[in-house]
């Protein structure tokens, strides 16, 4: 019998990681588990604390993939994550061990499930013209613009989240379709030889980390990033901001937390605790946290063919333990 592909995703802060271990902890007796990592943060080398990377201890313990794979300067895509998740999950296979992707980059994870759209390539005169706009209006006003023509899709972005708006009303410019009919697999346009496809033959089975209380997950994610910030999340981007060939127009520097502590920084050069700028950056981190994860429970929710369990629950980790065991003895 060829066991199913899993994967664990929830909100960030839900508890992915710690749940994967304790996870990978009780089927070590009879099964070797490898996580790969479904996260576009953990990507970045050199962006540890700030994306809330698995520890050198915990990647000891447990094999990780998919994780300091490129420079904070490249870039990333879903493409390349369905091309290195299936390579990831075929060598633990041969291994005799068992595939478990965690993360919440729910976009990867809807690629490798559903394979990729063909999805027109960035236009650089578009994405230009786009930058210019926003540099006059606001990218608020082009999420607004987002919203005539992608309701979908603009009901699922931030208004300051550039990249994702650029992305949206690029591919609404180029094709006169909505980048939410292109995921909903209704665009009509021919495949392209390069497209990622989805596992053939694989059955994937998602288990869903979703919080019963968003009063819960929210002081959770106030934790987290009041636990980055003590562990020199702040100093850690300082040192990023030293090299001439990363800006805050990167996708890296784009991430959740570093573009709030690049702006900050911009303003207030010493961005020490008890600072003019320091209360200010911590609650705007936090709000963006809270935002990201609102996302990510969106995403969730399009996916019907989930187990959830609630995050908040004190056995939530017993729960996913027993719900993989229960998968694995199908």
């Amino acid at each position: 019998m060829t066991l199913p592909v899993l994967a664990l995703a929830g909100p960030t802060a839900s508890g992915k990681s710690a749940a994967a271990l304790a996870v990978a902890r009780a089927l070590a007796p009879q099964r070797r588990v490898e996580i790969i990592s479904v996260d576009s943060a953990l990507v970045y080398r050199g962006m540890n604390i700030g994306t809330a990377k698995p520890t050198a201890a915990e990647q000891a313990e447990v094999p990780h993939h998919l994780i300091d794979l490129i420079d904070p300067a490249q870039a990333y895509s879903a493409a390349r994550f369905v091309a290195d998740a299936k390579l990831a999950i075929a060598d633990i296979r041969s291994r005799g061990a068992l595939p478990l992707l965690v993360g919440g980059t729910m976009l990867y994870l809807k690629a490798l499930r559903d394979g990729l759209d063909a999805l027109p390539a960035a236009d650089a005169a578009v994405r230009a013209e786009l930058d210019a706009r926003a540099a006059r209006e606001g990218w608020p006003a082009l999420h607004a613009e987002l919203a005539q023509v992608d309701p979908v899709t603009a009901a699922r972005l931030a208004p300051l989240d550039a990249q994702r708006i650029q992305r949206a009303l690029e591919v609404w410019q180029l094709t006169g379709q909505p980048l939410s009919q292109w995921h909903a697999g209704a665009a009509t346009a021919p495949a392209s030889d390069g497209a990622a496809r989805a596992l053939p033959g694989v059955e994937l089975q998602l288990i869903a980390l979703e919080p019963a209380s968003r009063a819960w997950l929210h002081e959770r994610i106030a934790q987290r990033f009041d636990a980055m910030l003590a562990a020199g999340f702040v100093q850690e981007l300082r040192s990023l901001r030293q090299r001439a060939d990363l800006h805050p127009e990167l996708p890296s520097m784009r991430c959740v937390g570093y573009r709030q502590a690049w702006q900050a920084l911009d303003h207030d050069g010493s961005l020490a605790p008890g600072s003019p700028g320091w209360s200010a950056f911590r609650e705007a981190g936090i709000a963006a946290t809270r935002q990201l994860a609102k996302r990510q429970l969106t995403w969730l929710r399009s996916m019907p063919q989930r187990h959830i369990v609630a995050c908040d629950a004190p056995d939530a980790v017993a729960q996913v333990t027993d719900r993989i065991q229960s998968l694995l003895e199908r």
